[in-house]
């Protein structure tokens, strides 16, 4: 018998916007930046097309957070 994916099952879950917070920011490498409330906010009112439903996973936002992260701090 299989057991179940933990990772991927912890990647797929729904999260709230304080849960993914915590969740993106856990283990993140020193170079990358951190999320802050503020700025998820402002990624999701940008990308309203990821927010059919309005939680968040980690399989569905975290690179797309990451790379607009990344992409914030070079406009600035």
């Amino acid at each position: 018998m299989k057991l179940p994916d933990t990772d991927r099952l912890r990647s797929e879950r729904s999260l709230s916007l304080h849960d993914f917070l915590a969740s993106y920011n856990e283990n993140l490498p020193i170079e990358f930046p951190r999320a802050s409330l503020a700025l998820l906010r402002e990624f999701k009112k940008m990308h309203q097309t990821l927010f059919r439903e309005h939680s968040w996973s980690l399989d569905q936002h975290r690179k797309k957070v990451m790379d607009w992260l990344t992409s914030q701090q070079r406009i600035l």
